[in-house]
């Protein structure tokens, strides 16, 4: 069966070196030199269209930003072949997902909405996934015999979506108020207190090592981090909530990534970006770029 990855950040380069041997072909808008020799070097067909790439594809797996999920549902279907799945793995809304099925199934497709729990990074393709839609269950098997560790959460669609974005609410909103926090701790010259306090309040966690992971994720992926939660904002939305927490992460993330944008953290692919052991470097950047916008 031939596999289309639509969209070739950080998870579609893990799931093509995962699925290195299967029939694979690839397609991403930026289409940036990096992600084309990588791909040639997994053995992936780079496609120059949404619609050469799913072109006869059985399994089309869709890894784009949060906003992008039901526009590249859109540019997809009319080259689906017939009973082709459409594994959703974007962080997008209920009613987003509900969308984009609504395009797929309309073209003679079979969308499944997968809920990405945790980081891919640690687990690769075993990465905790749940499955929705009456198409679940049928590809739940498929998946599985590719390497995946999938789990059918409910047949109607958007009730996978609404448990990750859920969570999204409490694990994106963490990393945006640690950053809030340490930052203006370490302006106060109380980073040790807070963190000490921390540590007597939750002695299970290593709020040093915790601070720091949060710092280098906000800070390498806070665009997409920032355009997900932008979706789990709408998803209060639709339950009838004012998503006041939900907006401010946003917000947060989205200032983080246009400073890395800028290079406040150091270049990209350099030594210094986002890999400093200590959050307090990061924190200090951080002041510094303040302290320079507001003299």
């Amino acid at each position: 069966m031939k596999i289309a990855l639509v969209g070739y950040g950080e998870v579609g380069r893990i799931l093509a070196e995962d699925l290195r041997g299967h029939t694979l072909s690839a397609f991403d808008l930026k289409a940036s030199s990096a992600m084309q020799a990588h791909a040639a070097a997994q053995g992936v067909q780079w496609a120059a269209t949404h619609a050469q790439a799913v072109q006869g594809a059985g399994l089309v797996i869709s890894a784009v930003t949060a906003s992008q999920a039901v526009p590249v549902a859109e540019a997809c279907a009319p080259a689906l072949q017939p009973g082709a799945y459409v594994l959703d793995l974007n962080s997008a809304s209920p009613g987003a997902k509900q969308r984009a099925a609504r395009v797929v199934d309309a073209a003679g497709g079979r969308y499944v909405e997968g809920a990405v729990m945790t980081s891919v990074p640690p687990y690769r393709l075993r990465v905790p996934l749940l499955l929705g839609g009456p198409h679940a269950q049928a590809l739940a098997s498929v998946l599985t015999s590719l390497g995946f560790a999938p789990r059918v959460h409910d047949a109607r669609l958007g009730v996978a979506s609404a448990t990750k974005m859920c969570r999204s609410v409490l694990i994106k909103g963490m990393e945006a108020m640690f950053i809030e926090s340490l930052t203006t701790a370490r302006h106060y010259g109380v980073e040790d207190a807070v963190l000490a306090s921390l540590k007597e309040t939750f002695p299970g966690v290593d709020w040093q090592s915790q601070a720091s992971y949060f710092f280098q994720r906000v800070i390498e992926h806070g665009r997409r981090r920032s355009e997900e939660v932008r979706e789990v904002a709408e998803t209060v939305r639709e339950a009838g909530l004012t998503p006041w927490s939900a907006a401010g992460t946003a917000e947060r993330q989205a200032w983080m990534a246009d400073l890395a944008d800028e290079g406040v953290f150091g270049e990209r692919g350099s030594a210094g970006f986002a890999r400093s052991p200590d959050w307090r470097t990061e924190a200090d950047r951080l002041l510094d770029r303040i302290k320079e916008t507001t003299d």
